[in-house]
């Protein structure tokens, strides 16, 4: 029965390329940055209730977040999700040069990897595999999560603490693929990482005691901040002066052994006029990735010590604010395995003429001679997870155990997981030449060159949801081996213990006189890249 269900599954994606491909792209226009997917979800929602869903909307008092059942009788419960959150400033439109979105700023979100593709395909795949069971009367549950924030790694850790994946007999994680071996594969052994993100709060509260009783004081003076006096620092200080010591201090965090990141991002500094006032308010995030938890905490051992200090040097006070924590990802093999077979079965990703034709537009638009192929030669093939394992190794030591971030890692703690990788259209360059970031991100809202790959992964996941149904053999194995490594692992992280960080100032879009624009509005700059 498989065989048959995962034929009429591979077919509905087919017959249903028109309205997933439009779908597709509402999504990657709206391009909503984290934690402010507002329409973004309220799609999604209407759609799988459209689709005979069960819909929470906010889940984990998260208000871009969902969670989404629908059951056909007793059987397993198979969960995948969506994300469909942006990154600020890559604004591009859908055309092969370089552009933002009509009226809006090119510091305005864009999708990257993009995350578009990846709800969508996840999405279709569910849809698929559900209209499937219908036909073929499988019985069994599919869960379909809605995830904001994993540029942040902001809902996951908090969605594992509060039970949402509790009960369920398998997961399916798919990424577009965003980096060499990992494409039209699985991970194998060496899973994401840990992932630790604090925003670091500065406010100068009472900036009037600034250098009180000092000499220079004037003492009773009837305004405590007069335009001729030492203004206290304030909070804009206190974060220059952490970032400055926090980049010092990168030496003295950790060795220069395993692949380790830290980065920063200033989302709110000053509040304050250019008048003699201290800013009163700034805030830093730093964001780390580490192969393993206690990196993560010598890191942020660092990073405490280095807010203090500024804070104290700046006349303020600090408070962290948690906005990630997220484990290292477990293994498994046995549902890479059968993820595999099922992208065997669907093949690589196939581009056409009209896929050819916008490639080759692109390298023309950046000075290069348009090639026949234009498409890099990985796209087109597959790499079986163990190999794909051996070529990531050759350049890790051999005691690092994860390699880079993504919170599907709190997953993998719930039930069995899988994390695979569909190839995404990238060109193939000349010698010392590279491709702007604004050319990729075209390629990701292109119809001709990104449909390819939510149809791939669609269908791998509507044969991988089918196969969890129907074989139980299959789905035992990979329960045994989750079972096994989970109580082999070190549980070396807390689930979440903070409030989802939803009451930052991350970026957005906003209503103006103006209409619905980005914070940062449009300039003559970006009126300028606008063509037609």
């Amino acid at each position: 029965m498989s065989d048959a269900a995962k034929s009429d599954a591979f077919r509905w994606v087919e017959e249903k390329q028109p309205d997933w491909s439009s779908w597709n792209s509402h999504i990657w226009h709206l391009a909503e940055t984290a934690w402010r997917e507002y329409r973004s979800a309220a799609w999604y929602v209407q759609r799988l209730r459209e689709e005979g869903f069960t819909v929470e909307e906010g889940s984990g008092g998260m208000p871009t977040a969902f969670a989404a059942t629908w059951s056909n009788g007793p059987g397993p419960t198979i969960m995948a999700y969506a994300e469909y959150d942006a990154v600020p400033g890559n604004c591009q439109a859908a055309v092969p040069w370089r552009q933002p979105r009509k009226g809006l700023s090119r510091f305005a979100g864009g999708h990257t990897d993009p995350h578009s593709a990846l709800g969508m395909g996840s999405l279709v795949g569910a849809l698929a595999a559900k209209a499937a069971m219908e036909k073929n009367g499988i019985t069994g549950t599919i869960r379909f999560m809605g995830e904001p924030a994993e540029k942040v790694r902001g809902s996951k850790p908090i969605h594992a603490a509060k039970g949402y994946y509790d009960g369920l007999d398998a997961i399916i994680s798919f990424h577009p693929f965003y980096m060499l071996p990992l494409c039209n594969t699985a991970r194998w052994d060496t899973h994401c990482g840990p992932y630790y993100a604090a925003i670091y709060e500065f406010l100068c509260e009472r900036p009037e005691t600034w250098l009180q009783g000092a000499v220079t004081d004037a003492a009773g003076a009837p305004i405590p901040a007069a335009h001729t006096a030492a203004r206290a620092p304030g909070a804009n200080d206190a974060v220059v002066a952490m970032y400055t010591l926090s980049k010092m201090m990168r030496d003295h965090m950790l060795p220069h052994s395993g692949t380790w990141t830290l980065n920063e991002t200033i989302l709110a500094s000053g509040q304050a006029t250019a008048d003699n006032l201290a800013a009163q308010m700034a805030m830093i995030m730093f964001a780390a990735r580490c192969p393993d938890v206690a990196m993560l905490k010598k890191i942020y051992a660092v990073l405490d010590r280095n807010a203090e200090a500024a804070a104290a040097a700046a006349h303020c006070t600090v408070k962290r604010h948690w906005v990630s924590k997220s484990k290292p990802g477990l293994a498994n093999h046995a549902m890479a395995e059968i993820t595999f077979r099922n992208l065997e079965r669907a093949g690589a990703p196939r581009y056409g003429d009209d896929a050819v034709k916008v490639a080759q537009a692109l390298q023309k638009e950046l000075g290069l001679d348009p090639m026949p192929e234009p498409f890099a030669d990985e796209l087109s093939e597959l790499v079986p997870p163990e190999e794909a394992e051996r070529r990531l190794r050759r350049d890790l030591p051999s005691w690092q155990t994860h390699y880079t971030s993504d919170d599907y890692t709190d997953m993998t703690w719930f039930a069995p997981t899988v994390r695979f990788y569909i190839g995404r259209a990238v060109l193939k360059a000349p010698p010392g030449f590279s491709y702007p970031e604004w050319a990729l991100n075209a390629l990701g809202g292109i119809p001709a060159t990104i449909d390819p790959t939510v149809e791939t992964a669609a269908k791998t996941i509507a044969g991988t949801i089918l196969d969890l149904m129907t074989d139980k053999a299959a789905l035992d194995r990979a329960q045994a081996e989750f079972r096994e490594r989970r109580a082999r692992a070190e549980d070396v992280a807390p689930w979440c213990d903070y409030a989802p960080p939803i009451d930052f100032p991350w970026p957005e879009y906003v209503e103006t006189p103006r209409g619905r624009e980005w914070w940062i509005p449009a300039t003559a700059v970006d009126r300028a890249l606008e063509r037609g």
